[in-house]
């Protein structure tokens, strides 16, 4: 076997039998691995952001959905996470092996992480006021694959928001940030 056929079973071993299809997606979107024979992040994003710009990194340690919601270890990071208000463009990465997204929202009067999550595993999105899950492209799509990057811009008031992934189960397993415009 060769040294990529090694060490491609040897990243599918490690994220495990559900994240299969993550390489493969990753392999086909760049069209290659990196010398260190690890997936690399596409070269996309946007040219000329627009206002304040934050990145969000969406990632992902392993795991996987089977044996339970409970096991996938998921994150997001946006930096910096106060800004002063007007045009904001928030550019999300993929850096995990498992599809993500973006989605704003104003954050909910008991706190981040509390909307209800419905038996489907994602939460009500329909007071989304922008999101970014577009493989090399900004606004909405079907998700971001992993090593590609989405964005969307937005003009927020002061107030306090909810950065959030809401692919199924990712919201419930902690993939949200508390987001403050000023």
């Amino acid at each position: 076997m060769t040294k990529r056929g090694l060490a491609v079973l040897a990243i599918v071993g490690a994220l495990g039998f559900m994240s299969i299809a993550a390489v493969v997606t990753t392999a086909a979107v760049q069209g290659r691995f990196g010398n260190d024979q690890h997936p690399t992040i596409a070269n996309c994003g946007p040219h000329h952001p627009t206002g304040t710009v934050v990145r969000v990194t969406l990632s992902d340690r392993g795991g996987g959905m089977m044996g339970g919601a409970n096991t996938m270890m998921v994150s997001l990071d946006a930096v910096p996470s106060v800004v002063a208000s007007g045009p904001i463009t928030f550019v999300a990465t993929n850096t995990g092996a498992l599809n993500h997204e973006l989605v704003v929202l104003r954050a909910p009067s008991d706190g981040v992480g509390t909307r209800p999550v419905l038996n489907d595993g994602k939460i009500d999105e329909a007071s989304s006021l922008g999101e970014a899950s577009r493989s090399c492209a900004s606004g909405a799509g079907n998700g971001i694959s992993p090593g590609a990057t989405s964005w969307v811009t937005r003009t927020l008031a002061p107030g306090r928001y909810e950065l959030v992934c809401d692919e199924p189960w990712h919201y419930a397993n902690g993939m949200f940030q508390m987001f403050v415009v000023r």
